[in-house]
C-alpha cells in the first residue's frame, strides 16, 4: 500500500485503501500497522488534523481492530 509521508512526532506515514477500508500507519520507530473497517471519513479527518498523533490516539488506536505487518 501507498504511504503519504506526515508530519507527526509518533506518525511517519499513513496510507489508505478506500476499497477495503484498511488504513495503514507507519510509526516512527518503523512498526507498521494496519487498521481494519475504517470508513474513509477517518482518514480524511487524520490527514487534516492539526495533530496527527492525537487525532489517531483519541479516534483509532482503540476503536479499530488491527494487525502489524512490519
Amino acid at each position: 500500500m501507498k504511504r503519504v509521508p506526515v508530519s507527526s512526532s509518533n506518525l511517519s506515514s499513513v496510507g489508505y485503501d478506500e476499497s477495503t477500508q484498511v488504513l495503514e500507519i507507519e510509526f516512527n520507530g518503523g512498526r507498521v500497522y494496519q487498521y481494519f473497517n475504517v470508513p474513509q471519513r477517518i482518514h480524511q479527518e487524520l490527514m487534516s488534523a492539526s495533530s496527527h498523533g492525537k487525532y489517531f490516539h483519541r479516534n483509532i488506536k482503540d476503536n479499530y481492530s488491527y494487525d502489524q505487518v512490519k
